[in-house]
Order: structure tokens, then C-alpha cells, then sequence
């Protein structure tokens, strides 16, 4: 646990460092603020299109976050030949990716941290009021993007930092349409792409369930219950897609 432990803090500060993640950063809180500019644009219900545009930009650039610093957990090792002193050393693979992820998670937990941070302030100041159910949302957010650094991972493990991004990427789209597609293929496809989209509805993540932004802006009764069911599913998703990630990983020969 130690090793692990000790991985996810070099994991950690040397994605913190980059200054990459800061551009993004700075441009995302940009974003969140800009859009109090169309308020102006509104007459009424400036907190709730702050709050839907914000949460829409946090899940933008989380998604950045997350295929950026998911795809190079391997490659990066790879191209500057850390990879063969980090396995040569008393660690294990599973340990090396186990303490990649949660050095990575801790990397988005922080930045998402301060967009919220930063749009809360904002619905602040344009309502006069608190809205912790924002950082709730953020929170089923935070876990849609795990789910995403677990593929990212998997992806980096047998294929190129292109490819994986552009893997990563396709995940969220389809994850986010799924329930959309499903109607889709009933109602106009064939049979072929009826089983082709029944597979990827059942093999790929609902990444819908975790997108809370409605009931937030709209002061809707939160159901618990089925929130409770959807973290549980986004943690076990998770961890399902970085066993697989693992898995290819210990088979993997460096050369």
C-alpha cells in the first residue's frame, strides 16, 4: 500500500506541475465567468443559466483533464525509459497503474475543486444565495471523469496517445447517448444495428446517469436513493475498467 501510496504522489505532483493543465484551467474558469455575460441577455433566470452554462463548461475541460493525463500514464514512462527503472524496482504493475490512477484522480479532484469553487461564487453573487447542490453535481461530475481516466489507462496500455485520446473520447460520446442511440436504432435501424447499439448500451458506461445539472438548476427534489445506486455504479465501473487495464498491463512486454 505504501508503494502505491508513493506512486499516486509522483503521479500527483508531477501532473500538478504541468503547465498545460493550468492553461486549461485558466480558459475553463474564463468560461464560467464569461458566461455572466449573457445574463444580460436574459430577462429572469440568470442564477439557473450560470449554474446549466458552468456545469456544462466543468464537465468540457474535466473531460480534458481526464484524456489528457490518462493517456500519458504509460506512454510518458515510456518515452523517457522511466518505465524499465520503475519495474525493475520491488513494484508491482498492478500497484504502478493503481497509484497512476489515484495520483491522477487527486490531479482532477483539485482542479475541478477550483472551477467549482469559482462557479458557486459566481451563483453567489447573481442570487444572493448559497448552492451547495452545485458542488453535488460536481461531485457525480468528478465520478463520470474517473470512469474516463480508468479507459484513458486501458487504452494507454496497447495503443498510441492518438488513438487513445481519440478511444477516450468516442467513450464519452457514447456513454453520454447511449439511452438517445438505443431509441434511435428502435425506431430506424436494422437489425444488425439494433444488436450493434444493444451491445455498446450494455458494454460501454451510462455516463448519463452521473449528469445532474438539471435537477440542480431546476431545484428538483434530489431522488437518494437512485443517487446512491449511481455512485455505487460509478465506482464499481471504474474499478471493472481498471482491473481490465491491469490485466493488459502485466502481459504487456517491454522491449
Amino acid at each position: 500500500m505504501s508503494r502505491v501510496l508513493t506512486i499516486a504522489r509522483m503521479a500527483f505532483t508531477e501532473s500538478i506541475r504541468d503547465k498545460i493543465l493550468y492553461s486549461i484551467l485558466v480558459f475553463a474558469l474564463a468560461m464560467i465567468g464569461s458566461s455572466a455575460i449573457l445574463v444580460t441577455l436574459s430577462v429572469g433566470g440568470e442564477g439557473r443559466i450560470v449554474k446549466d452554462l458552468g456545469l456544462a463548461c466543468i464537465t468540457l475541460f474535466g473531460v480534458f483533464f481526464s484524456v489528457f493525463i490518462g493517456i500519458s500514464v504509460v506512454s510518458r514512462e515510456v518515452e523517457r525509459r522511466t518505465i524499465f527503472t520503475i519495474l525493475s524496482k520491488p513494484v508491482r504493475r498492478a500497484e504502478f497503474l493503481v497509484g497512476k490512477f489515484l495520483g491522477l484522480g487527486l490531479t482532477l479532484a483539485v482542479n475541478v475543486s477550483v472551477m467549482t469553487a469559482g462557479l458557486i461564487a459566481l451563483a453567489w453573487a447573481l442570487e444572493g444565495r448559497w448552492t451547495p447542490r452545485i458542488a453535488l453535481a460536481v461531485g457525480f461530475t468528478c465520478l463520470e471523469l474517473l470512469i474516463l481516466i480508468a479507459f484513458a489507462i486501458l487504452f494507454s496500455t496497447f495503443s498510441t496517445p492518438t488513438l487513445s485520446a481519440i478511444y477516450t473520447l468516442m467513450v464519452f460520446v457514447i456513454g453520454r447517448l447511449s439511452a438517445d442511440l438505443m431509441q434511435f436504432a428502435a425506431q430506424f435501424g436494422g437489425s444488425s444495428l439494433k444488436a450493434t447499439i444493444t451491445v455498446l448500451y450494455y458494454l460501454l458506461p451510462n455516463l448519463s446517469r452521473f449528469n445532474l445539472s438539471t435537477l440542480v438548476v431546476t431545484d428538483s427534489p434530489l431522488p437518494w436513493g437512485t443517487l446512491a445506486l449511481t455512485a455505487m455504479y460509478g465506482v464499481l465501473y471504474a474499478g471493472a475498467v481498471l482491473a481490465l487495464a491491469i490485466a493488459g498491463f502485466q502481459r504487456r512486454d517491454f522491449r
